[in-house]
């Protein structure tokens, strides 16, 4: 324990750097990654430097000794997609467990997982092929919870393939009593995140592909999308991101592959049009 008045920055990054590099606790065995991530550790800083920042507030202490730390940079994970040739030999696992319906969903539409396992079968409009995205399922302090999206951009209106609506279709005259698109076949409330991204894994095990993250189902939605031709600004409203320039800043690979494919076509029109 540390009075407030004899604690420093240099105290606070001594303890970033530890729990970076062995902040995890130890059960009897040896941890091949003892560190915590830099999202941990980020979330830690920011945590101590509002409480700091209260301190300050209330003239506990003259300044907040974490405004001057180092803290690790976001990590940016590497996205993967699934590869075109083999999305049919996934679906085909899906179909046989009973999942083709969801995932066939995801990947014409690139909701969010929580977006997808929150939505009733009221949000589906059938006749215009739209569904309405307002809710999302997170867990908190151990509890599924039905909240509100993070943003407001986040609060819109997608259209889906014809195929996708038919499926839906199909997975609501499962389990008709239901409200959920997607209730647990066990408790009939909403399917826990989590519990969904280890189906994927499974799935994916046996279709015998490399495993991806569920969030990567939606990059290979976007990707899809951007090569067959989908402006930006409206992937960018599908996707609920707060702007098209982020989405650009997201798919840079692909749209700097798409303006290469453009210019070799402008090119062979000119030469053709020079004779």
């Amino acid at each position: 324990m540390m009075e407030l008045n004899r604690l420093f920055g240099l105290d606070l990054q001594k303890l970033y750097n530890h729990l970076k590099t062995n902040g995890r606790i130890q059960s009897g065995h040896a941890l091949p990654n003892p560190g915590l991530s830099a999202k941990t550790v980020r979330s830690i800083h920011m945590m101590l430097s509002s409480c700091l920042d209260k301190a300050v507030a209330e003239r506990l202490i003259p300044s907040n000794p974490a405004s001057g730390c180092s803290i690790p940079p976001k990590e940016k994970q590497e996205m993967k997609i699934l590869p075109p040739e083999q999305i049919g030999r996934f679906l085909q696992e899906a179909d046989k467990a009973g999942y083709l319906p969801m995932f066939f969903l995801e990947l014409t539409s690139g909701l969010r997982r929580g977006e997808m396992l929150a939505l009733l079968w009221t949000d589906v409009d059938t006749t215009n092929r739209t569904i309405s995205v307002s809710k999302q399922v997170i867990r908190v302090n151990g509890a599924l919870k039905v909240l509100p999206p993070k943003t407001k951009n986040a609060v819109r209106r997608i259209v889906v393939p014809q195929q996708t609506i038919e499926l839906l279709q199909t997975e609501h005259e499962r389990h008709p009593e239901s409200q959920l698109l997607f209730p647990s076949p066990k408790t009939d409330v909403h399917l826990d995140p989590p519990a969904v991204a280890r189906k994927l894994k499974i799935l994916l095990k046996r279709a015998g592909m490399d495993e991806i993250r569920f969030h990567d189902l939606c990059h290979t939605f976007a990707t899809l999308s951007l090569q067959n031709g989908v402006d930006i600004k409206t992937l960018s409203h599908t996707l609920g991101h707060y702007s098209a320039g982020f989405t650009l800043d997201t798919y840079t690979h692909v749209t700097t592959q798409m303006q290469a494919d453009a210019a070799e076509k402008i090119g062979g029109f000119m030469s053709q049009a020079r004779g």
